[in-house]
């Protein structure tokens, strides 16, 4: 029964993967917020750009 916890706690592979899984949702975030921002200062530039038509 100790021999199991030992391998248990020795285990990395779930570590591994939620650390890939946080890292990615990380990037999914800023990609987000990046694409959110630049889709506002694009729409006010078009916006911008129509009323001076």
């Amino acid at each position: 029964m100790l021999s199991m916890f030992r391998k248990a706690i020795k285990d990395e592979s779930g570590a591994t993967a939620i650390e890939y899984g946080l890292i990615a949702a990380l990037i999914s975030v800023a990609a987000i917020a990046a694409f959110t921002t630049l889709g506002t200062k694009l729409s006010s530039s078009m916006t911008n750009t129509a009323s001076k038509l």
